[in-house]
């Protein structure tokens, strides 16, 4: 019976805690006008993105390009108000990376000890994402400047004569895998700024050499303690939102587990949750997909066969924290939306097929390229006569992957009460003995 009361008293916290939380955001920057759109944290993010694609195109890990690329992150995080730890690290090549790691301390949860007390413990949720980028071995060496010969440039786009340069159909910059990743967390970190009282420790991570087997995930892992470790209770990975048809949520692999699948799973819904219950769509046409393909497939390579659902294709850093049972959820943009897992890509549209709708690794991952077929123009989604909404697919998936994330927060620890809702509970108790 304690335990019943307990969860409603949960419930009825987070789900006040999650109303109100829009409306003291919208008191704080709007007085006395209407209340923001969810979501509307404008060209910060995209405009990171294209800045990180033009200026660091070379990131490859280990790289001077990937290293200036980390000091810009840690430029944009103090630009922010935050400090943040450099954790170097040797990779399994020859070279050293960093990750940047932002700490923001949370007000904790009341957790039930095994002598029915409660004490109050700190819970983690880690938000991350890889920066660094680097063409697929098959594409290395491959001819990078068709449809247009490209000389030498500076960080301004110009020539050494300050002639502006004709961009190549084809440069490889990495503007969705992961340039979009990294601008999104930065929009997080941006966004959570204003969030206030929320239960979890939140820990952004930007992790270097991702594309070198996930060394930047791994070596943040190895550096924490076991009591660090113990407090994890989700890792949060955005990967390349850009050029695929659709964004998708997905849950770890070790979800397959029948015993332990809505434990690896709950955060995952949560997220859906956050996206359905604000009017993304409404807004500016977002929406959040899930792989529902339901084929049968060895997916985790245990010899029998899964059903694969809920589960992305791509393998990220994720896995690291996947592969010690800590939930993940996963946000890439992909289609899923076909009849073998052979067939599956991140496009099917007819122009942007000239690597059979792959783009990540390869030359199309370039923003001139990607911009040229997917940019729009901004319109009146609502019809009330003014232009509201961007026509920027990277603006809009980047904004309303970042609100997502940090929204699914404020639904709170599975193990404990937050100190509101643990006070309510002890309310409730005293007048239960009276």
């Amino acid at each position: 019976m304690k335990s019943v009361l307990i969860k409603k008293i949960i419930t009825s916290a987070t789900l006040l805690t999650v109303i109100a939380q829009p409306l003291l955001l919208s008191s704080c920057k709007e007085k006395n006008k209407t209340a923001v759109k969810p979501a509307d944290y404008g060209s910060y993010g995209s405009d990171i993105a294209r800045e990180i694609a033009l200026r660091f195109p070379d990131r490859e890990a280990y790289t001077d390009g990937e290293k200036r690329t980390g000091e810009y992150i840690e430029e944009k995080i103090k630009e922010l108000g935050y400090t943040p730890e450099v954790l170097s690290f040797q990779g399994s090549e020859t070279g050293i990376s960093n990750d940047y790691i932002v700490r923001v301390e949370g007000t904790g949860f009341y957790c039930e000890q095994k002598d029915g007390s409660f004490e109050l413990e700190h819970r983690v949720a880690i938000i991350g994402t890889h920066y660094d980028a680097s063409l697929l071995p098959e594409y290395t060496g491959a001819d990078d400047e068709e449809d247009g010969e490209e000389e030498d440039e500076d960080e301004d786009g110009d020539d050494d004569t300050g002639t502006e340069v004709t961009e190549a159909k084809y440069r490889f910059d990495g503007i969705s895998d992961n340039a979009s990743g990294t601008a999104c967390i930065l929009t997080a970190l941006k966004a959570f700024k204003d969030y206030k009282n929320v239960g979890y420790d939140v820990w952004f991570v930007f992790f270097g050499a991702g594309t070198d087997h996930f060394s930047g995930a791994e070596a943040f892992y190895q550096s924490l303690s076991y009591d660090e470790r113990g407090m994890i209770d989700v890792m949060y990975d955005v990967d390349s939102l850009y050029a695929g048809d659709k964004v998708y949520a997905s849950s770890g692999f070790k979800s397959l587990i029948s015993s332990r699948r809505y434990e690896m799973r709950r955060k995952l819904y949560q997220s859906y949750d956050v996206c359905f219950a604000n009017p993304l769509w409404t807004n500016y046409g977002f929406d959040l997909y899930y792989n529902e393909s339901g084929i049968k497939e060895d997916v985790d390579g245990d010899g029998y066969k899964d059903i694969f659902k809920e589960l992305p294709k791509t393998i990220s850093d994720y896995k690291v924290f996947d592969d010690r049972m800590i939930p993940v959820v996963y946000f890439e943009s992909y289609e899923y939306n076909f009849t073998s897992m052979d067939q599956m890509r991140e496009t099917k549209n007819l122009s942007l097929q000239d690597y059979g709708g792959i783009i990540r690794g390869t030359p199309a991952d370039c923003s001139y390229y990607l911009d040229s077929i997917l940019l729009e123009e901004d319109y009146d989604r609502n019809d009330d006569g003014e232009i509201d909404c961007s026509g920027d697919r990277l603006q809009i998936r980047i904004n309303c992957v970042a609100f997502i994330v940090i929204e699914s927060l404020l639904k709170g620890s599975d193990k404990g009460m937050t100190p509101a809702a643990y006070e309510a509970y002890k309310i409730e108790q005293a007048k239960a003995g009276e």
